[in-house]
């Protein structure tokens, strides 16, 4: 019987990056070749392709590096890949494997994975990560489930996942629900299917416009809201207290902001949806949905702007601007 074919394109990160010269920091510098070569395993599961377009860190990948990383794993699930295995700085895993799940058009899975210490590093991660990566990538068990992230021997759906920790190999998280199952045995083993969001946006655009999350704390007003408006803001995303709340000298800016431009409320608690209708004080999400902003849902801040981005970039309306966010709630 024939293997499967899995495709992985490297992209940089930590997983990649080794000494330069002793005592100098950690730098991108080995290739998707280097990493397969390292894990011999991988040929027991599926035939391996493995390109390597760039190498950088993952703070620094751009909407356009994504875009174009998106269309090439799109297009390698279309020519008959049983999957494809990106492989990343961990800074940003949580962000990029949202915007592979927002574009995804494939039943398949685009898997990202990384390494939390570098490839010279006493227990290096990075070999278990991509071998656990293609083999979700290459089962038949995560048909339908979008983008995932694995590390740590663990399968996250996008759409959830956090990076939770600066350090620990067990840095990726999906606060209250945990991962949707764990490579064991070497097999992928899932016990939980995440309904599928109604809203998909097709092929990412290379430019985005100005999103910003702005985060309120104790005692601030409003002026910031009107800076970044003045400044030509695309669209907002606010980072609330609690279930979606801000100070009350924040909400009339707010209001007035969404006048102009789409404005999405998210929470800076790590779990748990934006309420709707239970607080009715001045800043709380009651009076804030009616000054015209959208909740979030489920989304992280981060994922709202991602989600905002693309949405303003196609020139969404604001009703379709709203179904998508109702998608994550």
């Amino acid at each position: 019987m024939a293997k499967s074919r899995v495709r992985i394109i490297v992209l940089g990160g930590t997983i990649t990056m080794a000494p330069s010269a002793p005592g100098a920091g950690i730098t991108p510098n080995l290739t998707g070749e280097d990493l397969v070569a390292a894990v011999p395993e991988l040929a027991e599961i599926a035939e391996i392709e493995v390109e390597t377009p760039f190498l950088k860190p993952g703070s620094t990948l751009s909407y356009a590096d994504l875009a174009r990383v998106s269309g090439m794993a799109n297009a390698a699930l279309k020519e008959g890949a049983a999957g494809v295995v990106v492989v990343q700085g961990t800074d940003t895993i949580d962000e990029t494997s949202f915007l592979f799940d927002l574009a995804g058009d494939h039943p398949r899975p685009i898997v990202v994975t990384g390494a939390m210490r570098g490839a010279k590093a006493p227990g290096a991660d990075g070999n278990a990560s991509l071998l656990a990566a293609v083999t979700a990538a290459a089962s038949p068990r995560t048909e339908g489930l979008g983008a995932l992230v694995v590390l740590n021997d663990e399968i996250h759906a996008a759409r959830l996942v956090e990076k939770g920790h600066t350090a620990l190999a067990s840095a990726f998280v999906s606060p209250g629900f945990g991962p949707l199952g764990h490579v064991v045995e070497g097999e992928a083993r899932i016990v939980l299917r995440p309904a599928a969001p109604g809203w998909r946006a097709g092929p990412l655009p290379a430019e985005m416009p100005r999103v910003p999350i702005l985060k309120p704390g104790i005692g601030e007003d409003g002026a910031a809201v009107e800076a970044l408006v003045a400044l030509g803001a695309g669209g907002l995303v606010v980072e609330g207290m609690g279930a979606g709340h801000v100070p009350a000298a924040f909400a009339e800016a707010l209001g007035e902001a969404a006048k102009r431009i789409p404005v999405v409320l998210a929470t800076r608690v790590a779990a748990g949806r934006v309420f709707r209708r239970t607080y009715g004080a001045p800043g709380s999400e009651i009076d804030l949905l009616g000054r015209g902003l959208v909740p979030a849902g489920l989304l992280s801040p981060h994922k709202a702007r991602l989600l905002l981005s693309v949405l303003v970039a196609q020139g969404a309306n604001g009703a379709t601007i709203r179904a998508a966010f109702d998608a994550y709630d």
